[in-house]
């Protein structure tokens, strides 16, 4: 299978980037071919410009790649630190100008864009791996956990996605090199799962 895997974290020694590394190993081992990108090594442009949003059509020879990427995948792995009770700005950027219209989800003849859409995406599932250092239940009581509401529901399912998974590891600030290394076995468990 094609599987997509996006990493939205500026730091290359990042716990994100380790598990991107776990993730895209572990896919290997499992004979699918990987499209991976990192965002900001290939300093990917989040801002949607006016003549793009309008015209619906991109011009960035990059934009164009991860399009034709993202309708061609056969699953989604999706990797970025909790900012705010969001992905980074690199990664809001990346589903603003490539998970548009007529590449991701369209819309029924007729229906201008209020009514419900219909996904284009092939993909069979979608995984996201965050982290954070915010508790799990202040994270769930004050917050609500937007992030779950944000991939699964108004990303993943709008454009077709039905099946999801998203793993949480906390607290990054204050974890040992032990807990890492569980964590990173966890991230390739969750993807033997669902790419086996």
């Amino acid at each position: 299978m094609k599987i997509s895997v996006i990493l939205g974290h500026p730091y290359e020694k990042s716990f994100n980037s380790a598990i991107s590394e776990t993730v895209v190993s572990t896919l290997k081992s499992n004979g699918h071919t990987i499209m991976f990108h990192d965002l900001c090594q290939e300093r990917f442009d989040p801002i949607l410009s006016d003549e793009e949003l309008v015209s619906g059509i991109s011009k960035d020879a990059l934009v164009l790649q991860h399009q034709q990427e993202i309708k061609e995948a056969d699953g989604i792995i999706v990797i970025h630190p909790d900012w705010w009770g969001q992905p980074p700005a690199i990664l809001k950027g990346w589903v603003d100008r490539v998970m548009r219209e007529n590449i991701a989800y369209t819309f029924p003849v007729g229906d201008s864009g209020g009514g419900l859409p219909i996904g284009l995406l092939k993909a069979k599932a979608g995984l996201v791996f965050n982290t954070s250092n915010t508790q799990e239940e202040r994270e769930n009581e004050v917050f609500g956990d937007p992030l779950q509401r944000i991939w699964k529901d108004c990303i993943f399912a709008f454009c077709g996605v039905t099946v999801f998974d998203r793993k949480m590891f906390r607290i990054i600030a204050d974890s040992t090199m032990d807990e890492r290394q569980m964590w990173l076995n966890q991230v390739s468990d969750m993807v033997k799962i669902y790419f086996p």
